[in-house]
């Protein structure tokens, strides 16, 4: 039993402490910079982001943001934000809730963000239900995922490496298609792009990204 808890323990300082270093740390790459900026081009009016994190996103929110609500349930990441937050031009509320399970009424939002946060959500499809549901008519959902390669020899190692990696990466899976999960509600699609990021192993840097529309 004592080194059940002593294990416990270990894997609580790890997610709770170390994780959100490690990740602040690989979200700041030069080369993601480029990428949230063409994902976000299209945001305008309340915007509602998940899996807020330590705030990678803010300096590439356009003008057109006048309100911004940033969802994340982990209390570590939003502190290794503060300057972020701190620093940025738009009206700024954040918020520890789930995105399994949205407090908002429907059509609360005239854009929903993700980037690099399907990944480790348990209920994925839930969550994009939750989605269209906050969405106004209209809005759009803005999103920049990595997951399942298109590559048949990297799809076999992230499907034996991904244990691992949920371990590692608090939840992080490797081999989600992200567009079976986005496409599973009535979206209209505006735009679907899938690369592999620069100086990255293919299990890891496969992408997605993508804008979707809440029809009228």
């Amino acid at each position: 039993i004592e080194s059940s808890h002593a294990k416990n323990k270990e894997v609580n300082l790890y997610q709770e402490v170390l994780f959100p270093f490690l990740c602040d740390w690989t979200m700041s790459s030069q080369a993601l910079s480029k990428h949230r900026e063409r994902t976000l081009r299209e945001a305008r009016g309340h915007v509602l982001e998940l899996g807020f994190g330590t705030g990678h996103n803010l300096p590439h929110y356009p003008v057109q943001v006048s309100r911004l609500t940033a969802v994340d349930d982990h209390p570590k990441m939003y502190r290794l934000g503060r300057i972020r937050m701190d620093q940025a031009l738009v009206r700024l509320h954040p918020c520890r809730v789930s995105a399994e399970n949205l407090p908002w009424p429907e059509n609360s939002f005239d854009t929903v963000v993700s980037t690099f946060t399907l990944c480790s959500i348990t209920r994925i499809r839930q969550t994009v239900a939750e989605i269209f549901r906050v969405l106004k008519p209209g809005g759009a959902f803005l999103f920049l995922e990595h997951g399942l390669s298109e590559n048949p020899r990297q799809q076999k190692w992230q499907h034996r490496l991904n244990p691992l990696q949920k371990k590692l990466g608090a939840g992080c899976n490797l081999n989600r298609n992200i567009f079976h999960f986005v496409l599973q509600e009535p979206f209209e699609t505006l735009e679907l792009n899938r690369f592999e990021l620069e100086k990255v192993p293919g299990i890891l840097g496969s992408c997605y990204q993508g804008m979707l529309k809440k029809s009228k």
